[in-house]
């Protein structure tokens, strides 16, 4: 493999001189660059990234982590980025945390490492906090998008999970239901605590009491619902309910495979809403009425606001983008008959 050493020697000059030449800094006569491109030509020299990373202090590369691949909406967000970063220069590395903070953390130092210009990511939880200090202290720029984290200023990238919420529950209580579970996220993410806010708020706001039975917290991954839905769907008649609010696209899965376990059908015997638009799935797409997030965005603008922070063109201040969710009511929330 040719290094610069190897040009140097041929050319006749220092590995320095070389360096200057390939990143076109410093001072060098004109009679000496060509001499070196010559060489470097003729050897068919390929520049070293990883060592021309160190010399500029910058290496065209930014990270994204993600909490889990699997779920369609980091899989378009994913894309979004890819997409923005390509199209502004950069190469793109992807990491997936699971929702796992040490899984998480992990992956910072692995970047600090692999010395990437700047990262886009979404925490894994409030825990988060201390990987988002460590890059703060390495000075690696950052931008959070659809989860933000109490105490840490920085750009952000988040959709309007309450108003979303909002309308989902609005248009439940329209179609005459009362008794309205909720089934969320852990309660140490922030989409989580928002969504359940709304959730509260929206019943009281239409008069109703909301009952604690009805409240729930799963993983925002794939879940075993059953024991849970069975729990619930067990409740006298006067708390069963009679439609279920799930916090995102997998708890809503998993919920409707549960009711179907217990032989419950949607719509006919309960209603189903959900944060967040599935993948088109038999059974369940174009089935569910969601909030659908433009996913696809969080990346595309999150890398843009990445670039300009990594580049220096953006504003002094802080920027937040929120993104509005699209209702799209569908079959599996009808107008209740209980």
């Amino acid at each position: 493999m040719i290094t610069i050493y190897d040009i140097a020697k041929k050319a006749n000059v220092s590995p320095m001189t070389v360096s200057r030449v390939i990143n076109n800094s410093g001072k060098i006569s004109e009679k000496t660059r060509k001499k070196v491109e010559e060489v470097i030509e003729e050897l068919n020299y390929i520049p070293n990234n990883a060592a021309r990373s160190l010399i500029l202090k910058e290496s065209k590369i930014l990270s994204l982590i993600i909490t889990d691949i699997t779920n369609p909406f980091y899989t378009k967000v994913a894309r979004g980025a890819e997409d923005k970063a390509k199209q502004m220069g950069y190469r793109l590395l992807l990491s997936n945390s699971d929702e796992s903070l040490e899984k998480e953390t992990e992956y910072v130092k692995m970047l600090l490492s692999a010395g990437v210009d700047g990262v886009l990511i979404a925490p894994s939880g409030d825990e988060s906090k201390k990987n988002l200090r460590t890059l703060i202290k390495h000075k690696i720029p950052f931008v959070l998008i659809d989860r933000e984290i109490p105490e840490i200023d920085c750009d952000l990238v988040l959709g309007d999970n309450y108003q979303g919420t909002r309308k989902l529950i609005e248009h439940l209580i329209d179609e005459g239901h009362s008794r309205i579970a909720l089934i969320n996220g852990p309660s140490n993410v922030s989409t989580a605590r928002a969504r359940e806010r709304a959730f509260i708020e929206t019943l009281q706001l239409a008069g109703i009491k909301p009952n604690k039975k009805l409240l729930a917290n799963l993983s925002f991954m794939q879940n075993d619902a059953y024991p849970l839905i069975k729990k619930m769907m067990s409740l006298p008649d006067d708390e069963r309910p009679t439609a279920i609010f799930a916090a995102n696209n997998f708890i809503a899965i998993d919920t409707i495979k549960s009711l179907r376990e217990l032989n419950i059908h949607v719509p006919k015997d309960i209603a189903i809403v959900c944060f967040d638009d599935p993948d088109p799935i038999p059974d369940f797409n174009p089935f569910l009425t969601v909030a659908s997030q433009p996913a696809y965005n969080f990346g595309y603008i999150g890398i843009q606001l990445l670039i300009e922070r990594i580049e220096g063109n953006g504003p002094k201040e802080k920027q937040k983008v929120i993104l509005p969710p699209q209702v799209l009511v569908r079959k599996s929330s009808i107008k209740c008959s209980k």
